[in-house]
């Protein structure tokens, strides 16, 4: 049996590779790259079936993080990530070091900080963000746990993670913009 430390190891592997990792975030089953390697975004967008101007969202480790990776971080998003009671997203203006194919039309990235131990873990050994989007093709319903994952993304990703396998995973994040001129707009609650 994996442990712990082996599917962290397994995932950094895969991610330095540039390979696609399918792996237990802290809202949904999800599937994942460097999110600073353009080839690797683009393969999650195909496997996904999934037009590349749709946004993906990006995870990080810790506001530290955060801040090498957006211009500005508005103090808002502060508030807003130490109140929040589940999962928050947070769509920020001007995203920096991170793969051009991931950044939105206008100039902003959805980045969490990851609340999830496995995540924090993972992303903290790998040393850069990662990709996070539903393990799912685009216009299907989202998995709610590892047996309702399409053979086709299983398939198609080159490490999943063996942890977790059994628990439900139903709720995706909110989704909040922030804008740098102050403006705050839900997207989803």
């Amino acid at each position: 049996m994996s442990t712990f430390q082996d599917e962290i190891k397994n995932c950094v592997t895969t991610l330095a590779k540039g390979g696609l990792i399918l792996y237990p975030t802290d809202t949904v089953w999800g599937l994942g790259c460097d999110a600073t390697n353009e080839n690797a975004v683009k393969n999650i967008y195909a496997l996904k079936q999934r037009e590349d101007s749709k946004a993906l969202i990006c995870l990080v480790s810790s506001q530290a993080m955060l801040e090498r990776h957006v211009k500005q971080v508005p103090e808002v998003a502060y508030d807003i990530m130490d109140f929040a009671t589940k999962p928050t997203t947070l769509i920020y203006d001007k995203p920096m070091g991170v793969a051009k194919n991931l950044v939105a039309e206008d100039n902003s990235l959805a980045i969490r900080v990851a609340s999830d131990k496995f995540c924090k873990y993972l992303i903290t050994n790998f040393g850069k963000p990662i990709v996070s989007t539903s393990a799912n093709i685009s216009g299907f319903p989202t998995p709610d746990g590892f047996e309702s994952i399409d053979p086709k993304i299983l398939k198609g990703v080159d490490y999943a993670v063996n942890l977790q396998r059994t628990k439900k995973m139903t709720t995706p994040s909110s989704i909040i913009k922030l804008g740098n001129d102050g403006t705050v707009q839900v997207i989803r609650s």
